[in-house]
């Protein structure tokens, strides 16, 4: 039934019943055998896009942590090429927001430019911070025992 995240946390109420009429599938490609194989992917039948992972993909390519590195930004940017001349839709996941706007006008099609975890301990980090110093009256509920 696909949940909290499929219905957009509650904000498409007929989920239930337009899900499989609108759903797509959407191939991740993390890795350099994927990449080397990328035509191939994007032409299977069935298959309406192909979403990039650049974390996943930079430490397959030996640059851990660096998903801005050069040579994984030219290989996700061929990949997008490759993947809309197969007719297919092309995504990425970036929280950079400059480097969101590239793809975007390199052609990706969808980019995912946050992640819900951590846009929630940004919230709660930011939220806690905002009542750090202030005064706070503290109730001990814990259980005595005399």
């Amino acid at each position: 039934m696909g949940g909290a995240r499929a219905s957009r946390w509650g904000h498409y109420p007929n989920y239930a019943k337009e899900a499989n009429a609108q759903g797509c599938l959407l191939v991740q490609a993390e890795t350099t055998l994927a990449v080397k194989n990328l035509e191939a992917i994007a032409s299977v039948e069935g298959v309406d896009g192909v979403f990039f992972g650049p974390a996943d993909l930079s430490a397959s390519m030996g640059y851990r942590g660096q998903p801005a590195h050069p040579d994984v930004v030219k290989t996700i940017l061929d990949g997008i090429a490759t993947v809309r001349a197969a007719g297919k839709a092309a995504g990425i996941l970036m929280g950079d927001p400059k480097m969101a706007q590239m793809y975007l006008e390199a052609g990706a099609q969808f980019v995912a430019v946050g992640v819900d975890t951590t846009l929630l301990v940004r919230a709660a980090t930011d939220l806690a911070a905002s009542f750090k110093g202030a005064r706070t009256l503290v109730v001990d509920a814990s259980p005595k025992v005399y």
